[in-house]
C-alpha cells in the first residue's frame, strides 16, 4: 500500500472532531430506536410497511456511525468491533432476504451486539491483522 494512502486510511492517531462524543451518543440513541422498531416487525412477523421507517432509521444511523469510525481510522475494520458490525450487516441482509428466519437472525444480532458492546476494551479493540511488523499498535 502506498505510504500516502496508508497515512490517510491509518493515521498515527485516530482523527476526532469537536462534539464527536455527543454526535455518537445521539446517533446511537436513534439507532437503538430503529432497532427496537424493526425488532417488533421481525419478531412478530408484521407487514414491512409497519416497520419500514424504523428500518430506514436503523440503516441511516448505522451508515453514518460506520463512516465516522472509518474516517477516524480504517483500522476500525481490522478490530473485532468493526468486523462484528460488518457481520451484523450481513446477517441483517440475510434476514431481509430470508423472512422465515428473520426473528432468529434478529436475536442472534442482538446477542452478538450485547457481547461486543459489554466486552472489555481489549477484546473489542483486538486486531486480527497486523498492518506492519514495526507497528505493534496494529496487532
Amino acid at each position: 500500500m502506498p505510504t500516502r494512502l496508508k497515512g490517510v486510511l491509518f493515521p498515527p492517531q485516530p482523527r476526532q472532531f469537536r462534539g464527536e462524543r455527543w454526535v455518537n451518543i445521539g446517533l446511537r440513541c436513534a439507532h437503538l430506536t430503529g432497532v427496537a422498531g424493526i425488532g417488533g416487525g421481525f419478531l412478530f412477523e408484521l407487514e414491512p410497511a409497519s416497520w419500514a421507517a424504523y428500518w430506514h432509521l436503523t440503516l441511516a444511523t448505522g451508515v453514518v456511525l460506520s463512516l465516522i469510525y472509518l474516517w477516524s481510522t480504517a483500522a476500525w475494520l481490522l478490530e473485532l468491533k468493526g468486523t462484528v458490525i460488518m457481520l451484523k450487516n450481513i446477517l441483517l441482509g440475510l434476514a431481509l432476504a430470508v423472512p422465515e428466519v428473520r426473528g432468529e437472525l434478529f436475536v442472534v444480532i442482538i446477542v452478538i451486539s450485547g457481547l461486543i458492546a459489554h466486552a472489555p476494551a481489549r477484546v473489542r479493540s483486538r486486531r486480527w491483522l497486523r498492518l506492519s511488523a514495526a507497528d505493534g499498535r496494529h496487532s
